[in-house]
C-alpha cells in the first residue's frame, strides 16, 4: 500500500518475510561470489598504474561499474593560487606517474584562467577549464562538469574527482562522476599501498 498518508515502512501484508527472503536469494544467486585470480591481479595492477590503493579503486569500480578512464582534480586540490598558477614539485610527481593510466582534467577557480595554468604546466593536463563557482546553483555545477568531461569525449562514470573541500565533493553528485578521493589521499604518502 502506497499513497497518502503511508510512511513507507515495511509493508503489513502476508508473506512479506518470504518475498524478501526470496528477493535476497534471487539476488546472491546473480551476484558472482569471488572474482577470478586473474581478474583481481589486473585490477590490482590498474590500482597500482593509477596509484591508488586496491580497495579504493576496488570500490570505485564496483559503484560505477566502469574502469577508471580520467581524474577531474580541483584547483584547491592542485594548491594553485591566484598569484601561483604552477603546480607544486610534489604534485606535478605524482600527477606525472599518471601518464598514459589515465587522463588528467583540472578545474580552477576564478580570477585563475585556465589559460594561464595550461601555459604554466605544459603537457600536464589533458584539459583546464574553469570550476564550479561557489555560488553556483546544481545546475550550473554541472553544466561546468559536464563541459570538461566533453572537451575530452569523456563518460562522467569513468571519471574520478580529486577534491580537496566539502564543497568541491558536491561536484561528484551534480557531475554523476564515478566517485571521490580526497586530495590529501592521493597526493599524500597514503596512495601507496596496494
Amino acid at each position: 500500500m502506497t499513497g497518502i498518508g503511508h510512511n513507507g515502512g515495511p509493508t503489513m501484508e502476508p508473506g512479506h518475510g518470504w518475498r524478501r527472503h526470496a528477493w535476497g536469494r534471487a539476488r546472491k544467486a546473480l551476484m558472482p561470489n569471488t572474482v577470478p585470480l586473474e581478474i583481481v591481479r589486473l585490477r590490482v595492477k590498474r590500482a597500482q598504474a593509477l596509484g591508488l590503493d586496491y580497495r579504493t579503486y576496488a570500490s570505485i569500480r564496483a559503484a560505477s561499474g566502469h574502469d577508471v578512464v580520467a581524474f577531474l582534480f580541483s584547483g584547491n586540490a592542485l594548491e594553485l593560487t591566484p598569484r601561483r598558477v604552477t603546480v607544486p614539485a610534489a604534485v606535478v610527481a605524482r600527477l606525472t606517474e599518471l601518464d598514459g593510466a589515465a587522463d588528467r582534467l583540472a578545474a580552477v577557480y576564478a580570477p585563475v584562467a585556465p589559460e594561464a595554468v595550461t601555459a604554466a604546466n605544459p603537457d600536464l593536463f589533458e584539459h583546464v577549464g574553469p570550476a564550479p563557482g561557489f555560488t553556483g546553483t546544481w545546475r550550473q555545477m554541472r553544466e561546468r562538469i559536464g563541459a570538461a568531461l566533453r572537451a575530452r569525449s569523456l563518460a562522467p562514470d569513468g571519471v574520478v574527482l580529486v577534491s580537496a573541500t566539502g564543497v568541491e565533493r558536491e561536484w561528484c553528485a551534480a557531475g554523476k562522476l564515478a566517485g571521490i578521493v580526497p586530495a590529501e589521499r592521493f597526493f599524500g604518502a597514503e596512495a601507496a599501498p596496494v
